[in-house]
């Protein structure tokens, strides 16, 4: 007990600083205490010292309820299928200073749990019913006095154990009929086919019915629910009410309905649907699609959440709750998590508390709890924000249902997030053909002879005279003979269809087909709407102090436009400008994005002496659309996820996530690879994210140069995505104007630049703006096009530097020809350059990345019939060097070959060796040595 006496201590002078504000105004301090500090007093004035040994003990029986309340969840009655861990000290009474004489005495100390005076026998069987039965819990590390003593009233006042109406009893056992009944018909119809199954934790499905039915009682009108494969046919069937026969059809189809071209697993698949509760609510309850990645559509639920709380609900945060179901090893071992919890309460991501429900089957895929986790719980990543957290008998159904009612009334009143860990076993191994007993043999003897809840439930009822045995054998072949009758129908369906998600959100719009990549979009405005626009955007209230380099900044900002020379920032901003005037909702969220990394955006001005900011897209006009931008948690993947599901749920909007420096999306590779680039082939599913990705090989070493182009390229085909690496304000405008005029949403890669920003080349007009529209393509207008030997094809910032080098050189010989959008690749676009040089001998693709990285590998597979050939840096395996000096060398380099003269006796020609016209390209290159062999860069 030693190491331990600090609880007992800490007590104590908590009790004594009561007792003081007791003595000063006996109001002060919560009835129970009143009445314990009366008796207390009373005790002193009235017996001697002898009899001061129970005042004493009234402290030990109070330490004895802060015990049980602050340990009582380690030592439960909730894991149906191991023996739980042993701790110390235990909640003995002897550990309190008190002996099983004292059972018989009675203490003020009762009034603390609503007892009154009562005896101690009664105090700890009270405490035990409360705290050590079937639903435990932790809460006591929560800060917030007026949360703590709501859910101590709540649980202590009905000892944590429902009493439910017979009805309720019954329909509770209906949903673990049908839970139970479902997994056992698949079991013997699809011998040998994965369905990840929920045998073992059926006590989910009454769990779900009861959140749904709670939350809409509570004003909720729509549930996002997030999970991964386990149990999500069950849940499909038996709570979104997906009808079997579309879910049997999916067991034994080979074809897809329209709408989706390669599909993906059955227990993949997403559905959203009207539920009707018992009371005649109507709920809209959606369960998001996801990829056997564990927990990567945790983020995705929140953003959708949000989504629809700003723009559905009017940011009421009780009408949409999100619903994240865990595996115990997953909310424990990925990282996701963490980030998704962190984000929880932050101003631009909170959803108003999400309710986690994890299904602790107790094993990882083979691993054993043990070995997966070094905290006591799965759900320890809940006190980071100091949640409360449930563990519950996944055996006991009513104990389930009683605490996920429980948890939707403490988010609703709180907003916060709240842990429902439900401790159950998985009755299979990971898929239905592992075999456990390999990894788990003790725990699989164990399983393999316990009865499952249903009949756990159904022998209870049978107990409480509400069923017979009969009835509940006549309520289980029933179910069997109508999924019968549905099996049969599903044999009778042509093709597997699968459900649009969100399907209301997205009737205005339609999947994309070529032609839309090739046809131009309306996307101008007219300059004195710009005019109009740029003097909101930079004049700042004169009641308000800036910092004075903000109002300078506002200041050049107002001279661009007075010199009709825009910079990136500007015509960034106008975009947005006028997509809010014009209705569009704009959301932006990264790590830096209201100054933005590199202090060009200022999208916020920081309000003089205080911490508040002024935001002038927010003040446009009274009628405009919202328009946000947020710093976020240092988090790619997890905020990345957040934007695409926000994205997901605003199709009318431009939301975007915007990566510190353009290589770091990397850490969110998988929101990229299962969603961003592959989610309308698997779940048909637009969307319109935006990525800013920060790109440019400027000496700032490996880390802060590449935004590894190639790894979006190799995933780019059927155009499944938008990648563009823009060189100019105005085509940047008109990019992002693009991504919200048409009526298809495909994901948009932005690569961005950073010297460019302040680039004195890098500015557009204001007639480029309100004339014209996005450029796939933009060719050079500073050529004599009959004189063209060389034609150069380039994308994004090297533009720029192969344009000084042109201009010292007077050289009108060689076109510069910029690939704006790599893909879907505007092979119409460039065949109209292309013809433009029909006297070019040497055609170039120039990059500054090195040969095995940057656009390369995917551009020479674009050009059909004509030999493109690379400058770039020899291939590595880091993108670049971290010397500043050596970096210069090789971006000389790169541009020196660019413009190699002749060696021949037209050596002042830039001509792109016209003096040998007429020859074999490859003996040209040869015969003037256009490569060298000792030079660390390529052509």
């Amino acid at each position: 007990m030693e190491e331990f006496s600090f609880v007992g201590n800490s007590e104590i002078e908590a009790i004594e600083q009561l007792y003081q504000s007791y003595l000063e105004d006996p109001e002060s301090v919560d009835k129970s205490y009143q009445l314990f500090f009366k008796g207390f007093d009373f005790a002193r004035k009235n017996y001697d010292s002898p009899l001061q040994t129970g005042v004493a003990k009234e402290f030990n029986v109070a330490n004895l309820i802060h015990g049980y309340r602050q340990r009582g969840h380690l030592f439960t009655k909730t894991n149906p299928v191991r023996q739980r861990r042993k701790y110390f000290p235990t909640l003995d009474i002897e550990n309190f200073g008190l002996e099983k004489a004292d059972l018989e005495t009675e203490f003020e100390a009762g009034t603390k749990l609503g007892l009154g005076k009562a005896k101690l026998k009664d105090i700890i069987a009270h405490l035990k019913q409360t705290y050590c039965e079937s639903v435990a819990v932790e809460y006591l590390y929560i800060r917030h006095p007026e949360v703590v003593d709501w859910l101590m009233f709540k649980m202590e006042s009905d000892r944590n154990t429902p009493d439910f109406s017979e009805e309720k009893k019954k329909c509770i056992y209906d949903q673990l009929n049908v839970a139970a009944g479902f997994e056992g018909f698949i079991h013997k119809k699809f011998v040998g086919q994965k369905r990840f199954s929920l045998e073992g934790s059926e006590v989910i499905i009454p769990g779900l019915q009861a959140l749904i039915n709670k939350g809409a009682e509570l004003g909720v009108e729509e549930v996002m629910i997030g999970m991964a494969h386990r149990g999500r046919l069950n849940v499909l069937a038996n709570v979104l009410k997906k009808p079997y026969e579309n879910i049997f059809k999916e067991f034994v189809g080979d074809e897809y309905a329209e709408g989706i071209s390669l599909g993906d697993v059955k227990y993949h698949l997403g559905y959203q649907n009207d539920v009707t509760t018992r009371e005649g609510h109507k709920v809209r309850v959606n369960l998001a699609p996801n990829p056997s990645h564990l927990e990567t559509v945790g983020p995705i639920i929140e953003g959708i959440t949000r989504s629809k709380i700003n723009n559905k609900y009017g940011n009421d945060y009780n009408k949409a709750i999100p619903v994240v179901i865990h595996g115990d090893a997953a909310i424990a071992g990925q990282g996701v998590v963490y980030e998704v919890v962190q984000m929880s309460q932050l101003r631009g991501y909170k959803t108003g508390g999400t309710i986690h429900i994890v299904i602790n089957n107790q094993v990882g895929f083979t691993t054993n709890y043990l070995d997966a986790r070094s905290s006591t719980y799965c759900t320890d990543v809940g006190k980071v924000t100091r949640s409360p957290v449930f563990h519950v008998n996944g055996d006991d159904a009513e104990a389930m249902v009683y605490a996920i009612e429980l948890a939707v009334e403490f988010r609703q009143k709180f907003n916060a997030d709240v842990f429902i860990d439900v401790l159950a076993y998985r009755k299979y191994g990971h898929n239905e053909g592992d075999e456990p007993r390999f990894t788990q043999p003790t725990l699989y003897k164990e399983i393999s002879r316990h009865p499952n809840a249903r009949d756990i439930y159904g022998n209870k009822l049978i107990e409480e005279k509400i069923y017979t045995r009969e009835e509940l054998d006549a309520l289980q072949s029933g179910l069997d003979a109508y999924m019968e009758d549905q099996l049969e129908t599903s044999k009778k369906i042509d093709k597997v269809v699968i459900q649009r998600f969100l399907e209301d959100d997205w009737k205005d719009y339609r999947y994309a087909e070529p032609k839309d990549f090739v046809l131009p979009v309306e996307t101008k405005v007219n300059k004195e709407t710009l005019l109009k626009l740029s003097k909101s955007i930079t004049d700042l209230p004169n009641d308000l102090p800036f910092f004075k380099k903000a109002v300078k900044i506002m200041d050049d900002r107002k001279k661009m436009v007075e010199e009709n020379r825009l910079d990136w920032a500007m015509g960034e901003l106008l975009a947005y400008a006028s997509l809010v005037t014009e209705g569009s909702p704009v959301r932006i969220s990264g790590q830096d994005s209201v100054r933005g990394t590199f202090a060009h955006r200022h999208a916020g001005l920081v309000i003089q002496d205080t911490e508040k900011l002024y935001f002038p897209l927010k003040n446009i006009s009274d009628d405009q659309a919202v328009f946000d931008v947020y710093n976020s948690s240092l988090s790619e993947y997890g905020v990345m996820g957040y934007e695409y599901g926000y994205a997901l749920a605003t199709p009318g909007g431009l939301t975007i996530w915007e990566a510190q420096f353009g290589d770091f999306y990397n850490v969110a590779q998988v929101i990229i690879d299962q969603y961003i680039s592959s989610a309308e082939e698997k779940w048909g599913l637009m969307n319109g994210l935006v990525l800013f990705l920060p790109h440019g090989f400027e000496g700032q070493g490996p880390e802060h140069s590449s935004a590894r182009i190639e790894r979006f390229l190799s995933l780019a085909a059927n155009n499944n995505m938008q990648v563009v690496n823009c060189t100019t304000p105005a085509n940047f405008f008109h990019l992002l104007r693009r991504q919200v005029k048409r009526d298809i949403r495909i994901p948009l890669v932005a690569f961005t630049p950073k010297s460019l920003l302040r680039h004195p080349k890098c500015t557009s007009a204001l007639a480029e703006l309100s004339e014209g529209s996005f450029q796939e393509v933009i060719d050079d207008n500073n050529v004599d096009v009959d004189l063209v030997k060389r034609v150069v094809f380039c994308s994004g910032k090297i533009y720029y530097d192969l344009l000084a080098r042109k201009e010292e050189l007077e050289a009108r010989d060689i076109a510069l020809v910029r690939i704006e959008q790599l893909h879907p690749f505007p092979k119409e676009q460039l065949q109209l350059v292309l013809d433009r040089y029909k006297n070019a001998l040497l055609h170039l693709w120039v990059q500054e990345e090195p040969e095995n990285m940057g656009a390369w590998k995917y551009i020479r597979g674009m050009f059909k019939g004509v030999s493109l050939v690379p400058i770039a840096r020899l291939a590595s395996g880091s993108p670049a060097t971290g010397l500043n000096g050596l970096h210069m060398v090789g971006q000389k380099e790169i541009i020196d070959k660019v413009f190699k003269k002749c060696h021949c006796e037209l050596k002042n020609k830039y001509c792109g060796l016209q003096c040998v016209e007429g020859k074999d390209r490859h003996e040209i290159l040869k015969q003037h040595k256009y490569f060298s062999e000792k030079s660390r860069f390529s052509i």
